[in-house]
């Protein structure tokens, strides 16, 4: 099937996604909206990322290799040479449900005042495991527009967006290290009517193998770069080598399974209460990082009633 004009480019850009990918492409095939291009960067995998994708055989998959350049450029590259008007955004970690583009191509062409549309996620452990459903800060644009510049208003692989308003835009910034989609956000928004579906569209996979981790194991420094240059809505090439070394330190198999398991220990406890399942998570990540006192301070608070724990948090976050 030829698509030299398709609707929709999928864009999915991928690592040493070997261990998920095959399910993630699958669930892009089997989408009941079929005018798309599925447009695959492989951004320099040493694993067999390349082989499982050229094991589909479906004229809608594009493959494009470069050498491992990070996420942002891998996106830069598929915005330089998606053919759609839209952009559906996706991770190769991630599953798509199946109504996902249709739902989200019949919103933007019906409403065509909208440049970004996001949705709810379903979020799934390494296993595929159900954990909770997120459902964003802020649905309507006008929520959207009044979030503070520390939340990011949307899971980026449920995005689905106008490609001219990214590419006008400058694209991926490359210095914004692990949070490219929140810096985009924060610098053309102001200009852009965008909202979240309420609906799950996608399933959003917590695994240790991301480089995406808790922003509660980022240091101080990290943070600090990572709001200031969201307040300024500027980054300088100094601040992203920065945040580069710093991450690049944080890039242990250890800190990175301990992250994944005390995320997953905590949205156990906050977002689906099941407190033995968060002991699990919690008593695997002490067992990585045992001079880490907040896994001990989430073990304890396991034991507490789920209207306490709620409370807790909503005090911790100074919602009262």
């Amino acid at each position: 099937m030829d698509l030299p004009n398709p609707k929709v480019t999928v864009l999915m850009p991928a690592f040493n996604a070997g261990k998920y990918i095959r399910e993630a492409i699958k669930s892009v095939l089997e989408q009941s909206f079929t005018d798309f291009e599925f447009l695959i960067i492989n951004d320099g995998s040493t694993d067999d990322t390349e082989k499982i994708v050229r094991s589909f055989n479906d004229p809608r998959i594009i493959l494009i290799s470069q050498e491992n350049l990070g996420v942002s450029s891998a996106l830069n590259t598929g915005l330089a040479h998606a053919r759609a008007n839209y952009i559906a955004r996706f991770d190769a970690d991630d599953v798509c449900l199946p109504n996902r583009l249709k739902i989200q191509y019949d919103f933007i062409t019906s409403f065509p005042e909208y440049t970004i549309i996001g949705s709810a996620v379903d979020y799934i452990d390494a296993d595929g495991h159900y954990i909770f459903t997120h459902h964003p800060e802020g649905h309507l644009n006008e929520e959207i527009q009044q979030l503070k510049y520390t939340i990011c208003p949307f899971i980026h692989s449920s995005v689905f967006y106008k490609k001219d308003a990214v590419v006008k835009n400058g694209g991926y910034n490359e210095h914004a290290y692990t949070y490219e989609d929140h810096f985009l956000w924060v610098n053309i928004l102001k200009n852009e009517k965008a909202c979240n579906l309420s609906q799950a569209l996608i399933k959003v996979r917590l695994n240790p193998e991301s480089i995406t981790i808790d922003e509660k194991w980022r240091t101080r420094k990290f943070r600090s770069i990572k709001y200031s240059t969201l307040k300024n809505k500027m980054i300088t090439e100094a601040e992203g080598n920065e945040l580069y070394q710093i991450g690049g330190k944080q890039y242990s198999a250890k800190i990175k399974h301990g992250a994944y398991y005390a995320l997953c220990g905590k949205k156990f406890l906050l977002n689906n209460y099941q407190p033995e399942k968060a002991r699990l998570n919690i008593v695997r990540a002490i067992s990585l990082h045992p001079l880490r006192l907040d896994n001990y301070l989430i073990y304890t608070v396991s034991y507490f009633p789920e209207r306490f724990i709620t409370w807790l948090h909503n005090i911790s976050q100074g919602k009262f």
